[in-house]
């Protein structure tokens, strides 16, 4: 059996994550308290109290989810063996976390950064992203190929499972023509609650000041590779990961690719380590026979 961690991104959040581990568990209390201090605000009022809409700011949403996601790995790190690590989006940070390519620290401090210069880049440059539902990926390239024009952006952002890609790109100009992916045949087309067109060319104000944090933060080798969400292909290397990671804000997340590249290469088990259940539920949609499980809750963490 050949286990992978994976790791949620933006979306999966909930306000009272983290608040059960917090009272009963001492490793989860460390955590917090550190991720508390290295931050200059307490992280940890955001994720037990919210509000909800504080929670949603894409500053504070990706420190949240790879707390909860470092947490979860470390809980159950010592009960399982994996052999590889995904991340989708900001999860592949706490990827890089739990293949010992990051410290706990540093991790931290791009993930802070990241949602900090998302958030303001999309305050800047005004984007949104849609779901389409039921369309093929080519034809979902396709039609973003053809609406492309004038300075207007829309483009292919995450491919999360057969049939379900984001889309990303210009708030207003991708508002009034998403209804072109259901003329063409999509099932469904819906508007994410989302600050920006976030994997998409608007978040290159961003990338610069991103690489430079990434290209001064030491990355050791993997211990154990980790597939990207670029090319859905195993790195290991620290020079290449740091590019992949600097090429990811503004790239699609490859993740249908991903799931099925580790499948071909022997992986039979998929565990999700943080909030919520997004990424078994995309597994299940990609592939069939394989062991899907998730630990969220401290009581999942307790039950194994």
């Amino acid at each position: 059996m050949k286990n992978v961690a994976l790791f949620s991104g933006q979306g999966s959040q909930y306000v009272g994550m983290l608040s059960d581990y917090y009272n009963q568990s001492q490793i989860a209390k460390k955590y917090i308290d550190m991720s508390n201090e290295l931050l200059d605000y307490p992280l940890s009022d955001i994720c037990f109290e919210g509000p909800v809409e504080k929670l949603k700011e894409t500053r504070y949403t990706q420190p949240a989810i790879f707390l909860h996601s470092a947490i979860a790995y470390e809980s159950v790190k010592d009960k399982f063996t994996f052999s590889a690590t995904a991340g989708h989006s900001v999860g592949e940070y706490a990827a890089l976390y739990a293949s010992g390519v990051l410290s706990f620290e540093d991790a931290l401090k791009l993930v802070s950064l990241r949602g900090e210069l998302m958030f303001n880049t999309g305050e800047d440059n005004p984007g949104t992203m849609f779901a389409v539902i039921g369309m093929d990926d080519e034809k979902v390239i396709e039609l973003c190929s053809e609406l492309n024009n004038d300075g207007n952006i829309v483009v292919p952002a995450n491919f999360n499972s057969p049939g379900q890609v984001v889309i990303s790109g210009s708030r207003d100009y991708l508002r009034d023509n998403a209804g072109t992916f259901k003329e063409n045949g999509a099932r469904m087309v819906m508007e994410l609650p989302v600050s920006g067109a976030f994997h998409s060319p608007l978040l290159n104000p961003a990338k610069n000041e991103l690489a430079t944090a990434i290209d001064e933060i030491e990355f050791s080798k993997a211990e154990i590779p980790i597939y990207n969400n670029i090319d859905a292909n195993h790195e290991s290397e620290p020079s290449k990961l740091k590019q992949k990671l600097i090429d990811q804000l503004v790239s699609p997340v490859m993740w249908t690719q991903t799931v099925n590249n580790l499948h071909s290469n022997g992986f039979d088990t998929f565990t999700e380590l943080g909030p919520g259940k997004v990424l078994q539920g995309l597994v299940k949609r990609t592939l069939k026979d394989v062991n899907i499980n998730g630990f969220d809750k401290f009581e999942d963490v307790q039950n194994i």
